[in-house]
C-alpha cells in the first residue's frame, strides 16, 4: 500500500477516497499513515473513522457495536464499541493527530518524517501528501462581505496556512502532492501578490510540477478547477484541486478525470425517511406549538394569496398528507437509488441511519419553507424574494426592498435543493442557518439534516459524524466529496504504476452485467 499523509483533513473525506479503493488484487491501494486536524470534534470523527477503517481491513464486519453506536450514539455504546478492538482503536489515535498547524514549528514535519521512514520511504517507496488548508478567507462569499476590510482579509492568518503545507513539501519531498482549496483562491491577494500565482511559484520553486485533473493542457488558472457534478457528484461543487509531481519523475503524463453521469438530489437522497422539523426555543410558546396544525394553517394562509393559489395542488396535498414522524433512525426498505451499493454497502444489511435529525425553525420560516418548496416543485426552479408573497419577505431593510422591485442582496437567500439537479454547494454556512438548504418536499417543511447533507457530499451511511450537530454540519460543508476523493486517487494511483478501482468502476461493470 502506498503510504498517504493527511493535513487540514477535517472529517476526512479525501481520506477516505484515498482509503477506500483498491489495487487489481482487491487489497487497498493507499494506507493512511498519519492525518492532522486541529478542531476537536472533527479530530473525533476522523479517529471513528480511522477505527471503522481498519476493523474492515482486517476482513471483519462492522460488528454490532458499531451498529448500537450508530443509533444510540451514548457513553455507553461508545464504549462497548471501542473495547471490540482496543489494539485498532489505539492505532487510530496514534494515526489521526488532534493538533495544531502552525507555520514555523516544524515539530509535524518531524514526526511526518519519523513514520515515512518506517515505511521505507527512504529506499524509494513512493508516498502521497494530501489535503487542503482552511479555505474561509479564499471564499468568494467570505470576501464579499468584507470588501471593506482589505488590510484585515490579507492579512487573516488562514491566508497563509498553505505554508504549513508548503513546509511538508520542501522537507520531505512527496512523490505525489495533491492540494484542494476553494475557487475564490484563484483571485485572491495576499500582500498585494495573487495568492494562486505565489503558490504556484512556491512549487515550482520546490521542485514540482503542477497538473491540472481536468484539462492535459491547462491554459489558465480556470483549468484546475473540478466542477464535482460533472464527476457524478450529486452536487455543483467547484474547487480548485492542484496536483503536483516531481520534476525528477520518470513518467510525465498524467491522466484527468473521466466525465460521469450527473446525479441529482433525488437519487441521492432516495431511502432516507420523511421526518419533520421543530419549533426554535425563541418561538413564544414553542413547547405548546403543533407542527401539523402550524404547517396545516400556513398552507391556508398561503392560498389566500396570488402567489399561493398557483401553488393550489401542491398547498392542497400538504394539508391532506399525513405528518412525517419527528424522527427516524432506519432507513425506507425497499428504496435504493443508484448509488446505494456506495452508500448503504458499508453496514452489512443494517437498517440505521445516523444523524440525520432535523433542526428547529422560528415558526415564521416554516411559513418561507413551505412556500419556496412548493415553488420549486411547481416551477423547477428556487424562488427569489421578488417571487414571495409581501407577508413572507423579512422584516430587515435589504429584503423589504423586494416589495419594490429594487435590487436586494442574497435575493435567493430562500434556497431550495432541487430534486431534479444536483445540488448547490454544501459549505459550512450550513451550520448557521438552513435558509440556503431547503429540503424540496414540501410536506417536510424543513431544512436538509446532516445526514442529507452527507449524501450530497457522497459520504456513505456509515460514516458517523461527530459532536454536536452545528459542528456535525461544519464539518460536512468543509469536506471533499469521497467519491470525489476516490477518483483523484486512481489517476494518483495509476501514474505510481497502481492499476486501481473506486466505486465508479463497480457500478459500470454492474450495468454491464
Amino acid at each position: 500500500m502506498i503510504p498517504v499523509i493527511d493535513l487540514f483533513a477535517g472529517p476526512g473525506g479525501l481520506g477516505e477516497g484515498f482509503s477506500s479503493i483498491t489495487d487489481e488484487s482487491g487489497e487497498r491501494a493507499f494506507k493512511t499513515i498519519m492525518s492532522v486536524e486541529k478542531d476537536e470534534q472533527a479530530h473525533k470523527t476522523l479517529r471513528l473513522r480511522a477505527y471503522v477503517r481498519s476493523i474492515k481491513q482486517k476482513g471483519k464486519r462492522i460488528p454490532h457495536a458499531y451498529e448500537r453506536y450508530l443509533q444510540k450514539h451514548d457513553a455507553k455504546s461508545f464504549n462497548e464499541l471501542i473495547t471490540y478492538d482496543p489494539e485498532a482503536w489505539e492505532a487510530a489515535g496514534i494515526e489521526a493527530l488532534c493538533a495544531t498547524l502552525k507555520e514555523g514549528d516544524t515539530s509535524l514535519v518531524e514526526e511526518a518524517r519519523a513514520r515515512l521512514k518506517r515505511q521505507g520511504v527512504q529506499s524509494g517507496r513512493p508516498w502521497v501528501l494530501i489535503g487542503g488548508p482552511p479555505c474561509q478567507a479564499y471564499s468568494l462569499v467570505g470576501r464579499s462581505r468584507r470588501t471593506h476590510d482589505r488590510e484585515g482579509l490579507e492579512a487573516d492568518p488562514k491566508q497563509t496556512l498553505y505554508k504549513c503545507y508548503l513546509a511538508f513539501i520542501n522537507e520531505l519531498q512527496p512523490t505525489i502532492f495533491v492540494m484542494e482549496n476553494v475557487k475564490g483562491l484563484l483571485s485572491a491577494k495576499h500582500e498585494g501578490i495573487g495568492v494562486f500565482e505565489r503558490i504556484l511559484g512556491d512549487m515550482h520553486e520546490a521542485g514540482y510540477e503542477i497538473h491540472s485533473l481536468v484539462k492535459q493542457e491547462p491554459r489558465g488558472p480556470q483549468d484546475y478547477v473540478v466542477e464535482a457534478e460533472c464527476y457524478g457528484i450529486p452536487q455543483a461543487r467547484h474547487r480548485v484541486i492542484l496536483l503536483g509531481i516531481k520534476k525528477e519523475s520518470e513518467h510525465k503524463e498524467t491522466d484527468i478525470l473521466t466525465p460521469m453521469n450527473r446525479l441529482t438530489v433525488r437519487e441521492a437522497l432516495e431511502g432516507i425517511p420523511r421526518i419533520c422539523s421543530g419549533f426554535s426555543s425563541r418561538n413564544k410558546g414553542w413547547r405548546e406549538m403543533n407542527w401539523a396544525s402550524y404547517v396545516d394553517s400556513a398552507a391556508d394562509e398561503l392560498l389566500e394569496t396570488e402567489e399561493g393559489k398557483k401553488l393550489k395542488e401542491i398547498l392542497l396535498r400538504v394539508k391532506s398528507s399525513r405528518p412525517p414522524k419527528k424522527t427516524s433512525k432506519s432507513v425506507v426498505s425497499g428504496k435504493s437509488g443508484p448509488y446505494a451499493g456506495w452508500y448503504r454497502g458499508g453496514l452489512g444489511g443494517y437498517r440505521v441511519l445516523a444523524n440525520h435529525e432535523a433542526r428547529t425553525h422560528m415558526a415564521r420560516d416554516l411559513d418561507r419553507y413551505l412556500f419556496c418548496s412548493a415553488y420549486a416543485e411547481s416551477n423547477g426552479i428556487s424562488a427569489q424574494l421578488y417571487d414571495f408573497p409581501s407577508y413572507l419577505i423579512p422584516a430587515h431593510k435589504n429584503a423589504q426592498a423586494a416589495k419594490e422591485d429594487k435590487e436586494v442582496e442574497f435575493s435567493d437567500r430562500f434556497r431550495v435543493q432541487l430534486y431534479d439537479r444536483p445540488s448547490t454547494t454544501i459549505t459550512s454556512h450550513i451550520a448557521k442557518d438552513g435558509h440556503y438548504y431547503i429540503h424540496p418536499d414540501p410536506e417536510q417543511c424543513r431544512s436538509l439534516t446532516v445526514r442529507e447533507a452527507a449524501r450530497l457530499q457522497t459520504f456513505p451511511d456509515d460514516y458517523l459524524f461527530e459532536g454536536n450537530r452545528t459542528s456535525q454540519y461544519t464539518q460536512v460543508g468543509n469536506a471533499v466529496p469521497p467519491l470525489l476523493a476516490q477518483q483523484i486517487a486512481v489517476v494518483v494511483a495509476k501514474y505510481l504504476g497502481v492499476t486501481a478501482r473506486c466505486f465508479f468502476d463497480e457500478l459500470e461493470e454492474g450495468r454491464e452485467s
